[in-house]
């Protein structure tokens, strides 16, 4: 499906040497990709602390009293991550970027152009900047590929969300509300990505909490944080059924929008809450 007049997708240029960005080497750099025009924001080599504490769980629960002990049974124990220096992308893709991979022949169409509330979403100008839905975790991984980037692992994801002071939410600690991000069916469906600079992590991020789900490369165990044998670039377990999902969604509350929070879900559904961002590491 075509944009309207003035979004028609144009050709955009096969991955080169050229797609190479700068060294990452401190927080506030950027880079536009020429391929789709993301920014990238840089998140420097380092440790973080992936996982919740036990003193955050009760810090949590004490201020949510109905939230189960078992709600965080798959974040626990914390761990001490090394990640190599990587390149996020600032926002979800968009309906307006997945289109130029469509129309160069790279990526299969959303399965619906519709989203929950919208009868006509993707390919409509309106909702250019929007995230995409209804693509599968395949889909999102042509389009990183085609884009010349990758797709996050859940420790690229998660340090990216939270920074190194093991944060609860992207924009800090404090509880999440209409200003930082959009959330608890306040909206009923997706909104333009950035609309919340106030919900930005510590390397300047955007929309890593609520809007839609994001995928990442990892399959899901549930005992996998008890076999890793190395924090060093994890990349996950290596087969599985389900992928691990991140961020929370527009129709989630405070508990499903937390950085740590860990779900597993069907690669091969095409929904209407769940979009993508892609990542570039330049390491070997």
């Amino acid at each position: 499906m075509d944009f309207k007049k003035g979004l028609t997708p144009t050709p955009t240029p096969t991955p080169t040497s050229t797609l190479v960005p700068p060294p990452c080497t401190a927080i506030g750099q950027t880079w536009t990709s020429p391929m789709d025009g993301m920014t990238l924001v840089c998140i420097p080599a380092g440790d973080f602390q992936m996982g919740s504490t036990d003193e955050q769980i009760r810090q949590m629960r004490a201020e949510n009293p109905n939230w189960r002990i078992s709600s965080f049974m798959f974040e626990k124990p914390a761990h001490t991550v090394y990640l190599d220096a990587y390149w996020m992308d600032q926002t979800e893709v968009t309906n307006a970027q997945y289109a130029r991979c469509v129309a160069a022949g790279a990526c299969q169409a959303p399965e619906s152009a519709q989203s929950r509330t919208r009868y006509s979403y993707y390919g409509n100008l309106q909702y250019a900047d929007y995230p995409v839905v209804y693509v599968s975790w395949e889909d999102a991984v042509d389009y990183c590929t085609w884009a010349g980037r990758q797709m996050p692992s859940e420790a690229q994801w998660e340090k990216a969300a939270r920074g190194t002071d093991g944060r609860i939410y992207p924009w800090g600690n404090q509880s999440p509300n209409a200003n930082l991000l959009n959330y608890n069916d306040i909206l009923k469906d997706t909104i333009a990505v950035g609309s919340y600079p106030g919900g930005a992590s510590p390397y300047g991020v955007l929309d890593l909490a609520g809007n839609v789900w994001e995928m990442t490369a990892d399959w899901s165990t549930t005992d996998y944080t008890s076999t890793q044998t190395s924090w060093s670039n994890p990349t996950g377990p290596a087969t599985g059924d389900y992928r691990e999902l991140r961020g929370g969604s527009w129709n989630y509350n405070n508990w499903g929008v937390r950085a740590a929070l860990r779900t597993a879900y069907d690669p091969n559904k095409r929904v209407d809450h769940i979009g993508f961002r892609c990542i570039l590491s330049t390491a070997p």
